[in-house]
C-alpha cells in the first residue's frame, strides 16, 4: 500500500469534515509543502494530528479532492473500490430487473461513496465519468472491479478534466465490444439515441427521468408544447408521446435540430408535425411575445451558467428573469415546469426565485409538484451541492 501523504486542513473546516462533508476544498486547506500529485493518497489531519479521514488528492472545480474512508486502517486499493461499486449495483437491482428502463445511473460520486468518478449503464454498456486526474489514476481498479462484478458488452469513459474542467476529446472506447451507434436505450418505455463515443454528454439527461414520465403520463395530453434549452428533444419526445398537439423544441446549438429529429423518430412520432427551431431562446422568446404567441405548458430547463453572442446566463443570477418571460407566454391555467441543475442554491432558494418571477410579472400561481433527483442519483446528507436538481411543475392561475 502506497504510504499516505498527511495534509492539514485549517481549524475552521475541522467540523465540517467531522460532521461527514467529502469535499477536501482548496480553501480548507492549510498550505502545501510543493506540488502534490493527482491521485496521490493522503491523510486529513488537524493542528493536533488527529485523523479526520484519508482518500485521494485530484483537482476538480473548486475541489482538491475527496475523502474516501473516516476509518484508518481501511486501505484503499482494487478491494475498497470493488466494495464500494458492489453496493452500488446491489441497490439497482430493482433498476437492472425493469425491462422498461435500460438507461440509468449505477454510481453516483460521493453518494456511492467516491467523489470524482459516476458510472451509468446503457443496455449493456457502461460509461465512466471522470472528473479528475487524480481519480482517473484509479482507472484500472474501477474496471477491474466492473469486470469482476457484471457482465458488460463494452466499457466507454468521459474525462471531465481538461485545463478548465470539460470534456477531453477522444476516442471513448475503453473495453469490450463497441456498441454501434446510435445505441437505442428504453426510459419507462420512451426511446432514446444515445452515442458513448461522441462528445462530453451522450444525448440524454438521465436525472430528469422521472419528470419526463410525469409530463408524458399527466401533463401533456391536448397541450401545445414549448420546451426551451431543449437539447436533443426528450422532453419534447415525453410530451408527443403523451399526447400534445404539438411540440416546439428551441435550442441555440446547430446540431439540436438533427438529433431531436432522430429521438422523434425512434419514438416513431412524425417530427414534421412538431416545431424544432434552432435559436437563442433569449431571442425566441422575445419573438414569441411579439407574436403573441401563448403555449400550454412551457418548460424551463437551463443550463447553470449559457454565454451566446448577446447573452450571459447565471443561473444563480438570472432564473426569475428568465421565468418572468415564460410566465409572459403561457396560457392561463397552463403549465411551467421550471428545472435548475445548478448546485449553488437548494430548493427554497428557487421557489424564492419562482415567487419573484410571478409577483414581479403580475400573476398569481400554485405549485403543484416538485422533484428532485431520481432514487439511482444517491446522494449523502453531508454533501447538499450533490442534490442539485430542483424541479418546480406550476400552474399559472392568472
Amino acid at each position: 500500500m502506497d504510504k499516505l501523504m498527511k495534509v492539514k486542513v485549517k481549524s475552521s473546516f475541522v467540523k465540517r469534515f467531522e460532521s461527514g462533508y467529502p469535499l477536501i476544498s482548496e480553501e480548507s486547506l492549510q498550505k502545501l509543502n510543493g506540488d502534490i500529485a493527482e491521485g496521490t493518497l493522503i491523510e486529513v489531519i488537524n493542528d493536533q494530528n488527529k485523523f479526520l479521514g484519508k482518500g485521494y488528492y485530484g483537482k476538480q472545480n473548486k475541489g482538491r479532492g475527496w475523502i474516501l474512508t473516516r476509518n484508518q486502517k481501511e486501505n484503499i486499493d482494487q478491494a475498497f473500490f470493488e466494495g464500494k461499486i458492489k453496493k452500488a449495483l446491489d441497490q439497482r437491482k430493482s433498476f437492472f430487473r425493469d425491462s422498461d428502463t435500460t438507461a440509468f445511473r449505477v454510481f453516483n460520486g460521493e453518494g456511492d461513496g467516491i467523489g470524482g468518478l459516476a458510472i451509468d449503464y446503457f443496455d449493456g454498456y457502461y460509461l465512466m465519468t471522470w472528473y479528475s486526474e487524480g481519480i482517473y489514476t484509479f482507472k484500472n481498479e474501477v474496471i477491474t472491479s466492473l469486470e469482476n462484478l457484471t457482465k458488460f458488452k463494452g466499457l466507454y469513459e468521459k474525462k471531465r478534466f481538461d485545463a478548465k474542467g470539460s470534456y477531453m476529446e477522444d476516442d471513448d472506447f475503453v473495453a469490450g465490444e463497441r456498441a454501434e451507434f446510435p445505441l437505442i436505450v428504453k426510459e419507462n418505455g420512451m426511446h432514446f439515441a444515445v452515442y458513448l463515443n461522441d462528445g462530453a454528454m451522450v444525448g440524454v439527461f438521465l436525472d430528469q427521468r422521472d419528470v419526463r414520465k410525469r409530463i408524458r403520463d399527466t401533463y401533456a395530453k391536448g397541450k401545445s408544447v414549448l420546451n426551451t434549452f431543449s437539447y436533443t428533444g426528450a422532453f419534447s419526445v415525453a410530451a408527443a408521446l403523451g399526447g400534445a398537439v404539438k411540440t416546439t423544441s428551441v435550442d441555440l446549438a446547430n446540431r439540436s435540430k438533427s438529433k431531436t429529429i432522430e429521438q422523434f423518430a425512434v419514438n416513431g412520432i412524425d417530427f414534421e408535425s412538431q416545431d424544432i427551431i434552432v435559436e437563442d431562446v433569449f431571442h425566441y422568446f422575445k419573438y414569441a411575445v411579439r407574436k403573441q404567441l401563448k403555449f400550454d405548458m412551457v418548460i424551463l430547463d437551463p443550463p447553470s451558467f449559457a454565454r451566446s453572442k448577446k447573452h450571459t446566463f447565471s443561473a444563480g443570477k438570472d432564473y426569475p428573469k428568465l421565468l418572468e418571460q415564460a410566465i409572459e407566454i403561457t396560457e392561463k391555467e397552463g403549465i411551467i415546469v421550471a428545472s435548475s441543475n445548478c448546485s449553488t442554491f437548494d430548493m427554497k432558494k428557487f421557489k424564492s426565485f419562482i415567487e419573484k418571477a410571478f409577483t414581479q410579472s403580475g400573476h398569481t400561481y400554485k405549485i403543484l409538484e416538485e422533484y428532485g433527483l431520481p432514487k439511482d442519483f444517491k446522494t449523502i446528507k453531508e454533501f447538499k451541492e450533490g442534490n442539485y436538481l430542483k424541479v418546480a411543475i406550476i400552474k399559472k392561475l392568472t
